[in-house]
């Protein structure tokens, strides 16, 4: 399986399966003398990990992170860092009536024609659970970048739309309620309607907002790796991520130019920032702002019709511990993901600099 490292100076490659005995990662390329909060990246990896709400999955998962190199009394080295997530509960029998079937809309089918094996314990490799290391190596990214923030939230739950631009929301806000969405009247519409769905037996899926402050002018190049090229693949890279879109996005698309042309300020600033803080691939010093669209869970706790490895049509329903909605736990995904881009490019002029 190749594809498994993501990143040009700033590299993070990680391992492991959903039911093995660990997961994890290796850094390399991060700066030496970074003086890191090693409680603020477990803080990040709490806000991810499952059992933390009634609206996720129940999945008990300590999921502490334990550091192996390239940390010298809480300062990094600029060694790689070497990083391990113990996995504390797996219920691998919960899988077993799967084990020769393929769940609809999962990785089963396609793991198992481009491999010939799979792990069908959780996915096995295909699980989000490790998007944890990931959260791991954006933590540190976080604090590589002093001076610029990442802010994600929950935008949308199915039908149930956050209507307010990221201007006028608090950010403060956003760990507030068990959805992560920084409006408390939209917030309680959102969790009563996933507890709904999930009394269903049936899963929702919706959208993560991302707002990124205080990037320099200049990160990206513009060709084949524009800034926004890079966030998008990122994006897309996240488990049960469907769709991307930054600055005006698709809605961009139905305005005239002289709607959606961004006027300057004399300092380069502009007026409105419909460009999302790129132009051209390359980041303009306005905030970067993106949407990232999740679909609905795959497992459901209802009956389906599916198909075993001989093709024969059998009859399933899902067993275990699931999320009914994603997209509170992939906040901390979507900014770590986001740190990462945006580490690298910073790295990248740093160096062309020198």
């Amino acid at each position: 399986m190749a594809g498994n490292t993501f990143g040009n100076l700033f590299k993070v490659t990680t391992f492991g399966e959903s039911h093995g005995p660990a997961i994890g990662g290796v850094i390399d390329g991060c700066p030496s003398g970074v003086q890191l909060d090693l409680d603020a990246i477990q803080a990040e990896l709490d806000r991810r990990k499952p059992g933390q709400s009634t609206i996720v999955t129940q999945r008990k998962e300590p999921d502490t992170v334990e550091f192996y190199s390239g940390i010298f009394e809480g300062v990094t080295t600029g060694t790689p860092i070497g990083f391990v997530i113990k996995n504390a509960n797996q219920k691998s029998k919960d899988y077993s009536h799967i084990k020769d079937s393929y769940r609809p809309s999962h990785a089963d089918y396609t793991y198992d024609q481009k491999y010939g094996i799979r792990d069908y314990r959780g996915g096995g490799r295909s699980s989000a659970r490790e998007t944890a290391s990931r959260v791991v190596a954006g933590a540190i990214a976080k604090q590589v970048l002093s001076g610029i923030s990442f802010n994600a939230y929950v935008s949308g739950v199915g039908s149930i739309k956050l209507e307010k631009p990221h201007t006028e929301l608090d950010f403060s806000l956003v760990e507030s309620n068990i959805v992560r969405c920084p409006d408390a009247e939209k917030a309680q519409e959102m969790e009563q309607y996933i507890k709904q769905i999930r009394k269903e037996g049936d899963t929702v899926g919706g959208l993560v907002s991302c707002v990124i402050s205080g990037v320099p002018v200049g990160l990206g190049e513009p060709a084949f790796d524009k800034l926004h090229a890079e966030l998008g693949k990122a994006m897309l890279s996240i488990n049960a991520v469907k769709g991307f879109e930054y600055g005006s996005g698709f809605a961009g698309a139905e305005l005239k130019g002289s709607m959606h042309n961004d006027l300057f300020n004399t300092d380069g600033t502009t007026k409105t920032n419909l460009s999302g803080g790129i132009q051209g691939g390359i980041s303009n010093g306005m905030d970067i702002y993106f949407n990232v669209a999740f679909k609905p869970v795959a497992t459901i706790m209802q009956d389906q019709e599916t198909i075993d490895k001989e093709g024969n049509i059998v009859n399933m329903q899902g067993k275990g511990r699931h999320d009914p909605c994603v997209v509170p736990r992939a906040v901390p995904i979507v900014e770590a993901m986001a740190a990462l881009v945006i580490v690298d490019y910073w790295l990248m002029n740093r160096t062309i600099k020198k």
